[in-house]
């Protein structure tokens, strides 16, 4: 039986980290939480499409990943930010009423029906 994969993945991970770290090629926390977001909110987008949840949540984190740069680097003030997300929010959720833009999709979601089950 094999041995779980966790503890050498775990050591991988945190040793790049640390290197990438301690040779200053690793950005600063903030500058790295802006660009997960920014990349969470694109693969969303990628991966489930258009539809009436992604139209309102991809735009919102790509949002919020720009806002933790722009609030960071550049000194913006967060209530200027926090205003405008919240113009954008109800914007995209006005948008995402229309009748063009279909229901959120059921592969990700989807269970088993009943008489599948044995």
């Amino acid at each position: 039986m094999k041995k779980s994969a966790a503890l050498p993945i775990a050591l991988i991970c945190l040793g790049a980290v640390w290197f990438l770290k301690s040779t200053a090629l690793l950005p600063n926390t903030s500058t790295l939480l802006a660009l997960l977001l920014i990349a969470a909110g694109c693969l969303l987008g990628l991966l489930d499409g258009l539809n009436k949840s992604t139209l309102v949540s991809s735009p919102l984190l790509v949002y919020a990943g720009a806002a933790t740069y722009l609030r960071d680097n550049m000194g913006l003030h967060f209530s200027h930010l926090l205003s405008l997300g919240m113009v954008l929010a109800g914007l995209l959720m006005l948008l995402s009423r229309s009748d063009r833009i279909p229901e959120r999709s059921t592969r990700w979601r989807s269970l088993p029906d009943k008489q599948d089950l044995p």
